[in-house]
């Protein structure tokens, strides 16, 4: 065989391989695609099973439950402005500084953007804090981080007490 003759051989051959790769690298691509589309959708069922574990864990006062579902640089505002880190979060919940009696969620959004997971609630509360009454109607954020073990951990959360007032649960306008 000539030298000529080979290298066409040897083209025909790679081009050959190259039609048999390209459909496999074509559903290895959209197979990839695929599992970036269903990571979100992943990602927020996680987050859901997360918020029920935070629910669960507040209501029952579990300072040991919310130990895992905080990040060490946890950070949380209260409706009243109170900053807290996890340290100072968990030493509330094991006083039973802030106690929980009743909490009713609604109106959840949750919004993952790579690995930070954002949700809004409205949150219908009954409970105590410092020894004072904080029944009422809430709106909060609170931010979810994922760590490198593939878990996730709230750095974040904030509340905003809803004034009392039909117009301010109908979502319209102050009047002017």
């Amino acid at each position: 065989m000539s030298r000529r003759h080979a290298k066409s051989h040897l083209l025909q051959a790679s081009r050959g391989c190259l039609l048999l790769l390209l459909p496999l690298l074509a559903l290895g691509l959209s197979s990839s695609a695929g599992a970036q589309h269903h990571a979100p959708k992943l990602a927020r069922e996680q987050i859901q099973n997360l918020e029920q574990q935070w629910r669960t864990a507040t209501l029952a006062g579990d300072a040991s439950a919310m130990d895992k579902l905080l990040a060490e640089d946890y950070v949380g505002i209260s409706w009243t402005g109170q900053v807290n880190t996890k340290a100072m979060q968990l030493d509330r919940i094991r006083t039973r500084t802030v106690v929980v009696q009743q909490m009713d969620l609604s109106d959840t959004k949750i919004k993952v953007v790579g690995p930070v997971a954002i949700v809004t609630t409205r949150a219908t509360v009954k409970g105590t804090n410092d020894g004072s009454d904080i029944a009422g109607d809430f709106r909060y954020t609170r931010v979810y981080q994922r760590v490198p073990s593939g878990g996730w951990r709230i750095t974040n959360f904030e509340a905003t007490r809803i004034p009392s007032g039909e117009r301010m649960h109908r979502h319209e306008p102050p009047p002017t």
